[in-house]
């Protein structure tokens, strides 16, 4: 009845402010608000959704209103300002504020407790919040441009999943309140380096956030090693790169499919840290074993990084398949500086990861540097086999993560079994 009533009022409303303020850019010629009732549309999908599985109501509302006061914010500060990173901001900040208070409202009416006694619920519904917000903000940048019904549903699915990771929290309101405002801070300062677009930003601030809640700090300084490395050498002598034509567009700054095609099986390696923790995984599997596939894949991504952006400078490459020389640029030319730079990308991730992981002895920090070499090694075959004709760039990074990942999380079994 609510959903009919919102949906009849949009379609009522053809011009005037609160036209103006609601409405999407199609809806202009049309003139009619369309994209409201859409939303609506979706919210109520979600809203089936919630009553019909095991999605709780509190998620739902959480959701809706995170959307919908979100978006609202986003387009009060488009008539403030044209600076693109304070609409996002806004729309984060206002969008994490309603998505707290729809999540304690919700639990209020179905426990029929007070305010008071949801204090333990709230680092859940902090990082509910502040993780939808995230997710949200970056779809409606890049993914799904001014598509808010996907959006809602993308983020009540990712808002279920991470309320049945419930268990596995151990942070408190406060820690998290300090994780986020480490991650942004990370984030922000990647965008004024111009080492990340606004997507690459959101992208990288929802991984550090998801990173530190799930897992720890320790995987998130192995996290952050990448991507404050691996930007950084994104501008070793960019001009000369630029010149022979291999370096990355947008001045270096990374996007949200570049820092998701090298992190994407490392936050798989979160979550599933982050499930064995709290015995979801069917068989229980032993919880280092993520943690060693996380940095397997770290390693890979570091060491791929550098072999390209040094290497990339340096002396004619050379086919990886046939050692023939190519153009600089070509998928899966390697040169020595290169491997020389990748091997020693995996050797730091390994040396923090031993630093930081009691779980990662000597042996642990061989395997962590044998699987990044690996994963930088298939990333070279798969660009001289497969890249451009069946694969894209961002496929060919997430295939070599993920068999760094492996490699590292099946030498540490191995070990584990013969010894």
């Amino acid at each position: 009845m609510i959903a009919a009533v919102a949906a009849l009022g949009a379609l009522a409303v053809t011009d005037g402010p609160l036209f103006e303020l609601l409405a999407y850019p199609s809806d202009y010629e049309a003139g009619r608000l369309y994209g409201i009732v859409t939303l609506v549309l979706a919210g109520t999908t979600l809203g089936l959704i919630a009553v019909t599985t095991s999605m709780s109501i509190a998620v739902f509302v959480g959701t809706v209103l995170l959307v919908g006061y979100g978006n609202l914010a986003e387009q009060l500060a488009h008539r403030w300002t044209d600076r693109d990173v304070v609409h996002t901001a806004a729309f984060c900040v206002v969008a994490t504020v309603a998505a707290v208070v729809g999540q304690s409202v919700a639990r209020s009416i179905a426990d029929g407790a007070a305010f008071e006694s949801l204090s333990p619920a709230l680092p859940t519904m902090l990082f509910l919040g502040a993780s939808g917000a995230l997710l949200a903000s970056l779809l409606r940048d890049i993914l799904f441009a001014n598509d808010d019904p996907v959006v809602m549903l993308t983020v009540g699915l990712l808002g279920w999943l991470i309320a049945e990771l419930e268990p596995a929290l151990a942070l408190s309101g406060g820690e998290i309140v300090v994780a986020l405002a480490i991650t942004v801070a990370f984030g922000y300062l990647s965008y004024a380096l111009e080492t990340a677009s606004i997507a690459g930003m959101l992208t990288g601030i929802l991984l550090g956030l998801l990173t530190i809640v799930l897992g720890g700090y320790g995987w998130f300084a192995v996290l952050i090693s990448f991507f404050a490395i691996g930007g950084l050498s994104s501008k070793y002598r960019y001009e000369e790169k630029a010149e022979r034509g291999v370096a990355e567009d947008n001045n270096g700054a990374r996007g949200s499919g570049n820092v998701l095609g090298n992190a994407a099986v490392a936050l798989g390696a979160v979550l599933g840290y982050a499930a064995s923790s709290a015995t979801l995984l069917p068989g229980n599997p032993e919880p280092s074993l993520f943690l060693f596939a996380f940095a397997g894949s770290v390693a890979t991504a570091m060491s791929d990084t550098l072999s390209s952006e040094i290497g990339s400078v340096f002396e004619t490459p050379r086919l990886i398949t046939t050692l023939e020389p190519v153009e600089p640029g070509t998928d899966g030319g390697v040169t020595w500086q290169g491997e020389i730079a990748g091997i020693a990308g995996a050797i730091i991730v390994a040396t923090i990861s031993y630093g930081l992981f009691d779980a990662v002895a000597t042996v642990g920090a061989a395997i962590i540097v044998a699987a990044g070499v690996v994963g930088m090694t298939v990333d070279s075959l798969l660009g001289a086999t497969l890249e451009g004709r069946v694969l894209g760039n961002q496929s060919v990074n997430f295939l070599a993560t993920l068999s760094g990942a492996l490699v590292c999380a099946l030498l540490v079994l191995s070990f584990a079994v013969l010894g």
